[in-house]
């Protein structure tokens, strides 16, 4: 009888087998065609140049405003954060470090004995923010947080959340605390146009208050460095840095409305939903065609000069500026090194209509680069931007460790 068994067993695992072999297999999908593309790059690194004082004469803003010098020898001068009292907290991502800068005697300059190294040893530190009293810095892997003291000292850095996505060719991280109390943080790709198996890689992460737990809030965005939500409509926008070595006018630089759990379409999409034609289509998940694809990808609202390369997005909230500039965006354009004109190298406007909603991006300060004969060079690599306690606007240039200030003095 076991005999028996053993046998009817094995009849049974014979006939599920032969089964198995003659069923069909699952046809796995092939990634659809594309037509062939030609691409022409140019590699065009404008010349960097020391600031000295006379190269001023070169930079130009807008009627009625004036831009003077607020400080010299930062070294890589990088993000900003104005505290109430006039008190700026500065990040420098080469040195690994942070200063606090005051005016103290009023004179609209920062000396030397009016800053001081108050933190180090952060890694690539970049973005900054601050809430309850405690300043939070984000470097590559890492974000920290410290007290705050009444001089504007910091403690020991304590580790709020830790084990971000490594950062390959984008180390610059930027975190700004939301309106929901959560703490968002962008993480771009580490490098320029193929999807990576981290999924918090390309993205804007969502970081609880405790800094325990964090979800990705938005995707397919390639390097959302400046971003920020509307002081009256509440939306949160952001500002993408667009592929690079596609040519000199694509993709554009974006500003997109950042919505939870959708995805922006890098490195497949740009602008409004267009397919890149010079990203490689079996990469694309599903293998469905890149028109596919991008169709279900949230599109930009507004494009600017492809390769411009912002770097830091804050609202103007002061009230020295005219009244059409309050609540407008101003955006750092670090500057082109893969077009054939050089674009970017300038502080732009983000301009809102009545309706809050944004309207056009247009040259706010300009004159950083310029050509010398056939040779471009350059005398700035702005990088941070931030409504200063006075109403005017503060600007850093990372190269040559000088912040600007720009004021409305009036005029036509």
């Amino acid at each position: 009888m076991k005999t028996l068994t053993h046998l009817l067993c094995l009849a049974a695992l014979l006939s599920t087998g032969a089964l198995a072999q003659t069923a069909p297999p699952t046809p796995r999908p092939i990634a659809p065609g594309e037509p062939p593309v030609t691409l022409t790059a140019t590699r065009n690194e404008p010349t960097p140049l020391e600031f000295t004082t006379d190269k001023l004469a070169r930079l130009k803003v807008p009627a009625g405003f004036t831009l003077k010098v607020m400080a010299t020898g930062l070294g890589n001068a990088r993000m900003l954060h104005v505290m109430p009292d006039g008190g700026i907290y500065l990040s420098r991502r080469a040195q690994g470090d942070v200063w606090y800068l005051k005016d103290t005697n009023r004179d609209g300059l920062i000396s030397a004995t009016e800053r001081r190294q108050v933190a180090q040893n952060l890694k690539l530190a970049h973005g900054l923010d601050v809430k309850d009293g405690r300043l939070y810095v984000v470097g590559e892997k890492t974000i920290w947080v410290m007290d705050i003291a009444r001089d504007g000292g910091l403690s020991v850095p304590r580790v709020f959340a830790d084990g971000f996505p490594d950062a390959g060719q984008h180390p610059a991280r930027s975190l700004k605390w939301g309106p929901d109390g959560f703490l968002y943080a962008s993480f771009g790709s580490t490098n320029n146009d193929a999807p990576t198996p981290n999924p918090e890689e390309a993205t804007l992460l969502r970081i609880s208050p405790d800094g325990k737990t964090r979800e990705v809030f938005a995707r397919g965005l390639r390097h959302t460095i400046g971003f920020g939500w509307h002081p009256v409509s509440g939306v949160l926008y952001g500002a993408d840095q667009g592929s690079d070595w596609h040519g000199d006018n694509i993709p554009p630089e974006e500003i997109n409305v950042i919505e939870r759990g959708k995805n922006y379409g890098w490195p497949f999409c740009y602008g409004d939903k267009q397919p890149d034609p010079y990203v490689n289509v079996g990469n694309i998940p599903g293998k469905i065609t890149k028109a596919e694809y991008c169709a279900g990808t949230q599109g930009s609202v507004l494009n600017y000069t492809a390769h411009a390369a912002a770097i830091a997005m804050n609202y103007y909230t002061g009230t020295q500026f005219p009244a059409e500039y309050r609540n407008d965006a101003f955006i750092a354009y670090r500057g082109s090194w893969n077009r054939t004109e050089p674009s970017g190298y300038e502080i732009a406007r983000v301009v809102f209509d009545a309706q809050n909603r944004p309207q056009t991006i247009e040259p706010f300060v300009t004159g950083f680069v310029f050509q010398d004969g056939d040779v471009w060079k350059q005398f700035g690599r702005v990088a941070g931007v931030a409504t200063y306690t006075d109403g005017s606007l503060l600007f850093t240039d990372d190269q040559s460790g000088v912040i600007y200030r720009v004021m409305y003095t009036g005029g036509n």
